[in-house]
């Protein structure tokens, strides 16, 4: 019972507070005029909006070669494709796995490696559906260029969705990251493709649900092939 009280008591990222406190006000508002319906819609609106800011700590693994999801929610795509010309890639090509955030993921980023950012480029675009192929190319983002320490280069692209209109970085170009740490954050429903290294597959699976900071996507140590996968 305590566990389930401290996992719903999860802290609200500061990004958040405004809005939480904009929705309130509003709700403060529409119980002075129309109590009965309105006014406790916006009460789930609220609760709502503090639901999807918030922050809950992560137990992320720290193997060295191990690739950490950076995003909560479910892998829709694993494909080799070439990497997009605003990351340090060379436009090798590369496994890119594409994790969709819905409006009820966390929607907080952690960096997938202990790694330096190397190029950090923001790209104006559209809010087409994130899941579509096209977002990739089409849509706002924000793309990392990750080193580590080896020289090994991974690619992190955050792309805004179809809700989502901003992209909140807490970083720059030239940060030492560590895996598992808070890089950025958006609003409100996205995606983010993590661009592995040349000859590296992905461990995860298509349709399996992500955990930003603890889900394992891949191991750069290993040389393992793709895992099959069986929905039950």
């Amino acid at each position: 019972m305590i566990d389930s009280i401290r996992s719903a008591l999860v802290p609200v990222h500061r990004e958040g507070y405004k809005f939480v406190a904009i929705f309130a006000v509003i709700t403060l508002v529409l119980f002075s005029f129309m109590p009965d319906l309105f006014g406790w819609i916006g009460v789930i609106l609220t609760l709502w909006c503090a639901y999807f800011f918030r922050d809950p700590e992560r137990v992320t693994p720290l193997r060295d070669g191990l690739v950490i999801a950076p995003a909560d929610g479910r892998i829709s795509a694993i494909e080799t494709v070439p990497s997009p010309p605003e990351l340090d890639l060379d436009g090798e090509e590369r496994t890119r796995v594409s994790i969709f955030m819905n409006v009820f993921d966390v929607h907080v980023n952690r960096a997938p490696v202990d790694a330096t950012i190397r190029a950090l480029n923001y790209v104006p675009g559209k809010f087409i559906n994130a899941e579509l192929d096209k977002a990739s190319e089409d849509n706002e983002r924000q793309a990392l260029t990750l080193e580590m320490a080896d020289g090994v280069r991974i690619g992190v692209v955050q792309i805004a969705g179809l809700v989502a209109r901003r992209i909140v970085k807490f970083v720059d170009a030239g940060d030492r990251l560590l895996a598992g740490q808070r890089f950025g954050l958006i609003r409100f429903g996205s995606r983010v493709d993590v661009y592995l290294p040349p000859g590296c597959n992905a461990l995860a699976c298509i349709g399996q649900r992500a955990v930003a900071g603890e889900t394992v996507l891949a191991d750069l140590a290993a040389d393992e092939q793709p895992r099959p996968a069986r929905a039950n």
